[in-house]
């Protein structure tokens, strides 16, 4: 791969590399350090990236596997939904701040969900990835990632009506 093409073809996917990368590490510098390492690392594979049907795919996967890596020496739980969440536009102030305040449940409750439901549910719900994606970012069975997905969907749904139901009481 010649350093055109690296540079129109991989760097433009640097924005998900570190949407991916906070939410799994919660830390800008360490996200930021990661996302880099990624790209140190795909420079020195330049002329092997050819092989590869999906880049996208694998840089994903080496930002995970980095990410896990970094979480796994220093012993913490995964992180919260990023701050760059796509926010629709509002009419009014309080539906500003009622739709803001479910993004803080929502993330809150993100951060309760077992690692793989995390991951599942991010790739899948904020970054927009297709299942087969998903499936060659983690390595996971598509089956178990429905099923995981569903999974932390039901979780989530389930905690907001109840959250809802105390506040109406």
């Amino acid at each position: 791969m010649t350093t055109e093409a690296f540079k129109s073809e991989l760097l433009p996917k640097k924005d998900k590399l570190f949407r991916l990368a906070i939410f799994l590490l919660k830390n800008r510098e360490e996200a930021e350090d990661t996302v880099q390492e990624v790209y140190l690392k795909l420079w020195d594979m330049k002329e092997r990236l050819g092989k590869y049907n999906n880049l996208e795919a694998v840089m994903m996967t080496m930002t995970r596997n980095r990410c896990l890596d970094k979480l796994k020496t220093k012993r913490e739980k995964f992180g919260s939904l990023n701050e760059g969440v796509n926010h629709q536009p509002y009419t009014s102030p309080m539906e500003h701040s009622i739709q803001h305040d479910m993004v803080m449940q929502v993330k809150t409750l993100m951060e309760r969900l077992p690692e793989q439901q995390k991951t599942i549910l991010h790739l899948r719900d904020v970054e927009g990835y297709e299942y087969n994606e998903i499936r060659e970012v983690t390595g996971f069975d598509l089956n178990y990632i429905r099923v995981n997905l569903s999974r932390a969907r039901k979780s989530i749904r389930e905690s907001l009506i109840k959250l809802e139901e105390n506040e109406l009481r």
